[in-house]
Formats: structure tokens, sequence, C-alpha cells
């Protein structure tokens, strides 16, 4: 489908963005795309996605310089990612590019720039060909780039990936930008002993020093060391723009404010009767699910704690609420960045989805970090060591092991013990780097300012 594309005096510049198909990507290229064109109201972005995608955000509310186009899923099912990732993910790496690029002919208005997503790595040569200037959109710390792109140095210092899980207490030092990092720290998919979607991931970055720019959806006060790494690496800009949420769309950033249409969503109205700083909420994400044995267990712990929570459980929630019984509420979804900003939230027990990880930030609430996989383990890193905002659930955990309701209990009651020593340490890191977070995407901040010297530059090229 082609986008009924604006063509009128006013666009001065067309930007085709184009996300990888999966949640954790699409959400942070749509939202540096409203943030582009917020910043920059005669800007023209046609936003490409597969046909699933635009299924599912193509009613969602965005500004005028935003349309969508689609082209055909990678796979008949594209359910099939939570079930086989490497065969997906090689999908989008070979079926993705001939329909983007017939797309581009069929555009109403001239391309100017696109925005790729850095695994969708052909958009680079598609660029190439057509002379358009490309940026590679990396929607991970900056951390995770530096240990894929540097991968050769592992293999190198003799930290084999079939190895990694064996040796995970081992810190290296050699990683650029990384001062120390446990090999159970690098990304979970290094460790897996089917190495498909390891060598799948690596295929990506040798383009990447073809692209234009690096864009990051962190921040850099955040991890300022790999970052700086990363600008001494590539001849071309590297840019901050985090945090890639909806903060946007808040129009009071350090504290909740109902919207009109608030009163739809019970959980609100359930929330606003709180006492302050009461309520832990529960994520563990969107895409990859845990067993429902652990889920059975996080629902005893729940109820055992006594703790309010708000938990959101997608499909289980009717099952799961009637397990843990009324002191909380289970939810097949919420408003995320809406809830965590409440009031009476006072803690988040996550699975370290960057997404919710920088929301978690930007609320200034403390965390129990329950990492699955894949850049998740290395969050969990920043999280717990580097931020020092939240704890790890996993600790001593043995892998394919369940997470106990007792400990998910103990846990859960020292982290919304107002009056522990413990929880007051890291509630207080929570809201120092709330603090930067806000400033970096002030007036003068480094999230603000990189996104201005990114727009002038697409200006260029218009």
């Amino acid at each position: 489908m082609a986008p009924a594309a604006r063509t009128d005096p006013i666009m001065t510049c067309h930007v085709v963005a184009v996300p990888y198909p999966g949640r954790g990507h699409v959400n942070p290229m749509m939202n540096l795309c409203k943030l582009l064109t917020n910043s920059k109201p005669d800007l023209l972005i046609t936003v490409v996605v597969t046909e699933e995608w635009l299924g599912i955000i193509g009613s969602e509310e965005k500004p005028p310089g935003i349309c969508f186009a689609s082209i055909p899923n990678v796979l008949p099912s594209e359910l099939v990612r939570a079930s086989d990732m490497p065969t997906f993910v090689g999908a989008t790496q070979t079926k993705m590019e001939e329909p983007f690029e017939l797309l581009l002919d069929r555009l109403d208005a001239p391309v100017n720039f696109i925005i790729a997503d850095t695994f969708l790595y052909w958009a680079v040569e598609v660029g190439k060909r057509r002379n358009i200037p490309v940026a590679s959109l990396w929607p991970m710390p900056a951390s995770v780039f530096s240990v894929f792109y540097h991968f050769d140095l592992l293999e190198r210092n003799g930290h084999h990936p079939f190895e990694l899980s064996e040796r995970g207490e081992e810190r290296v030092e050699y990683i650029p930008g990384i001062p120390s990092i446990r090999l159970a720290d690098t990304p979970s998919l290094a460790h897996m002993k089917d190495q498909r979607l390891l060598r799948l991931v690596r295929r990506i970055f040798p383009n990447v020093s073809k692209a234009q720019y690096l864009l990051i959806s962190s921040i850099f006060e955040l991890e300022p060391q790999v970052i700086e790494a990363l600008k001494q690496e590539f001849s071309f800009p590297v840019h901050t723009f985090g945090p890639a949420i909806p903060y946007f769309n808040l129009r009071k950033a350090t504290s909740f404010l109902t919207s009109q249409n608030d009163h739809d969503h019970h959980y609100f109205e359930w929330l606003n009767s709180q006492p302050p700083c009461s309520v832990l909420y529960v994520s563990l994400g969107s895409f990859l699910s845990v067993s429902s044995a652990q889920m059975d267990e996080f629902a005893d712990g729940l109820r055992e704690s006594g703790v309010r929570f708000l938990w959101v459980a997608r499909g289980e929630a009717t099952r799961l609420q009637e397990r843990c019984g009324d002191v909380g509420r289970v939810v097949p979804w919420c408003e995320q960045l809406k809830v965590l900003c409440h009031s009476s939230v006072g803690g988040f027990w996550t699975h370290c989805g960057w997404n919710s990880t920088m929301e978690a930030i930007f609320a200034g609430v403390p965390v129990i970090a329950f990492p699955l996989t894949m850049d998740q383990t290395t969050i969990r890193k920043h999280v717990v060591e580097d931020w020092k905002m939240g704890w790890d659930a996993k600790k001593g955990l043995e892998a394919g092991n369940l997470l106990r309701s007792a400990r998910i209990a103990e846990l859960v009651k020292k982290l919304m013990d107002l009056e522990c020593v413990e929880r007051k340490e890291i509630a207080a890191r929570a809201k120092e780097l709330q603090k930067v977070t806000l400033q970096a995407v002030s007036e003068g901040g480094s999230s603000k300012a990189n996104l201005t010297s990114f727009l002038d530059d697409i200006a260029s090229f218009s």
C-alpha cells in the first residue's frame, strides 16, 4: 500500500523511515519520527511497515506530517517470530529489501532521506544505489551495539560463544567504551548453543560504516564512555536522542495527569484511590513470555507479599487475577508510561526491555530486574551495577530454574517498604537519573541538541 503522501508546498523534505517489524523496534522508530515532526512541522515522514504492523498501529494518533505505507509480511504469519526467531530474522534480511525498493518508486513525493533500523542492513545499500543518505537507528543501549560490533574481540581473546554461559562470572575489559562486563551480562543470544541467531545479528554490523549517520535511542549521560568510543569508531555523526518513549504525550513530565479518555481505563480509577508510592507495577514485556509455571509463581508471590500491584499480563489476565486475589489488579494492557508516572506507583518489576527501562528512568521509579533474553541481560547490568537503581531478581538463580513465590514475595515487600534503607538508596538513584533524563530532553540538553543537529542535516538534503 502506498501512502496518501502530502505533497503540498509546505513540505520541504521527505523522509522514509523503515523499522524492523518488532515492538521494541517499531515503537522507538515511531517516537523518533514524532519527535522530528514535532520539532519541524514542514517535514514529511513516510513510515514503511509490514501489513501486520499497519494493522496494529495504522489507526494510532500521529502528527499530520507522518503517514504510513506497507509492504508484505516477511512470513505468512509473523507470529512465528516468537517460536522461531532465526527464521523470522533471516526473513527480514532477505524478503523486505525488494518490496521496500519497489515502494520507493511508487511514492508521490521524492525521497530525500532514509532512516532504517540497524537490523535492516540492506537499507544502506538501497540508499547507496539511489544516492539517498541513510541514518541507521539502533534501538537498544549503545553498550549492546559495542559488544556486537566488536564481537571478534571476544573470539580473539578466547571467549567463544558456546563457552560464555559456562564462564559467565568472568569479566572482560577490552570492549571499547565498556570498562568491565561479566560474560553473563553480554546479550543472551551470545550464550546460546544454537548460534544461528547470533550469526544473523552479526551480519548487520559491517554495513553500519556505510551509512551516513548512526542514531542511538540512549541518553549520552547514561553511557558516556561507550558513546564516545563509538564516535571515535565512525567517521560520520553518532547521535543519541533518547529516551525514545512517548514522553511528549505527557503535558506534565514529572507527574501523572489524567487525560479526558482515562476514565475508560478502570485501572486509573483504581490507581487514583491508592496511597502514594504504594503500588508495584509489574510487566514482563509485550513479546517474549515466561512459562505458565513461572507466571503462577509470580501470582502466588504477589499475593503472599500483601503489596498492592498492577500487573500487565496480556492474555492471561483473567486467570491470574483469580489466582492473585483482590490486593492488586491484573490487566491485559495499560498506558505504561502514564502508569509509571502515577503518584501511587512506587516500584517496577520489569523484564528490562530497553523502552521499559527508559520509561522507568523517566518516571524516576526503582526497579526489580528480571531479564528474559537478548539485550535485557546487558540492561540488567546497567540497572543494577552501573546506575544502581534496582536489584537483580535472578541473582544466584540457576539458568532454567523457576524464581519461586517466596523469593518474589520477599523482593516485592523489600522494594515497596518505604523505610527500607536499601530501597531508599535505589529510589534516590532513580530520582537522580530522572533529573538527568529530563535535562537531556530540555533546551540545551544532549538529546535535544542532537535532535536539532540531525534535523538541520536532514534539511540540507532537501
